[in-house]
């Protein structure tokens, strides 16, 4: 194989990956703009959207992680005198 079809393969194995990675970020941005759309529906509805954030957040963590950081959380406010 000459040096010419080496760089050939390389660069339409990198074209392929370049243009897999802006499709993936095309798909991203909608993505985005859908989950954005859903929650202005939310908030016309009434939600408070920054709960429901928290909410979605807190959900992606496991339960420990959770226990572990409203333990935190609460020992933070008591030393502030916020309980």
């Amino acid at each position: 194989m000459s040096n010419e079809d080496v760089q050939g393969v390389a660069a339409a194995q990198l074209r392929s990956i370049v243009e897999r990675i802006e499709r993936l970020e095309e798909e991203k941005k909608a993505i985005a703009d859908d989950i954005k759309d859903v929650y202005g529906e939310a908030k016309g509805n009434g939600y408070d959207t920054k709960v429901l954030r928290t909410i979605i957040r807190l959900r992606k963590q496991d339960a420990s992680e959770r226990e572990e950081q409203d333990a935190i959380l609460d020992l933070y406010k008591q030393a502030l005198g916020m309980v």
